[in-house]
């Protein structure tokens, strides 16, 4: 029979006896205690959760992140009604630059939470390409406001451009708003005490 680790017990089968039982071998994985079961940290270690929970730039970024929603949708519309009426050109443009303020507030303030959450000013793993999808966000934003001082693009082609970022921002705010509800769907596994599945958890990695 294999040798158990110690304090384990082979499990007896009723007519057959003690079953023997094919335990990995700890030489393949140093350090590692083979004889416990691993549980997933998932998003979050316990640590990075009560950080999370305990930081005000937690709420700070739940307000935010909303706003920004109900700005674009605003400001979406002008754009749209601007291309196709022609008409409302100056609050078509304000509402462009509004955005793209809440946008960055958004990303600084951002910033901040995964440096006291992750201790990473920004592109900490659970939130790596989440971070690098915004990175393109942000610069779509910045080469509008670019064009507007420079006129180096059309009025249209500024418009246009304006909702590249706009579509930009949506894919993007799709991917947190998933990886927000996976870390939630693991929370409420690990405190109901069932294993997490692996079909209900998406991408991972608020």
């Amino acid at each position: 029979m294999t040798e158990l680790p110690k304090g384990a017990k082979y499990p007896r089968d009723p007519f057959l006896g003690p079953v023997d039982v094919q335990w990995p071998d700890s030489s393949l994985t140093p350090g590692v205690d083979v004889s416990a079961p691993t549980a997933s940290i998932g998003l979050y270690t316990s640590e990075q959760r009560a950080r999370r929970d305990a930081t005000r730039w937690t709420l700070v970024q739940g307000i935010l992140a909303p706003l920004q929603f109900l700005v674009c949708i605003v400001s979406a519309a002008l754009v749209l009604r601007y291309l196709a009426t022609g008409q409302g050109l100056a609050i078509a443009n304000l509402s462009v630059l509004i955005k793209t303020g809440v946008l960055l507030l958004i990303m600084v303030t951002g910033s901040i939470w995964e440096k006291v959450v992750f201790d990473e000013w920004l592109f900490a793993k659970p939130f790596f390409w989440e971070d690098v999808v915004s990175m393109g966000v942000i610069a779509l934003h910045l080469a509008y406001v670019a064009a507007l001082l420079t006129e180096s693009l059309t009025v249209r082609g500024r418009m246009l451009l304006a909702l590249v970022a706009y579509a930009a921002y949506v894919i993007n705010a799709v991917q947190f708003v998933l990886k927000l509800r996976a870390a939630r769907l693991q929370e409420a596994t690990q405190r109901s005490g069932r294993p997490s599945s692996a079909s209900s958890i998406v991408g991972v990695t608020a």
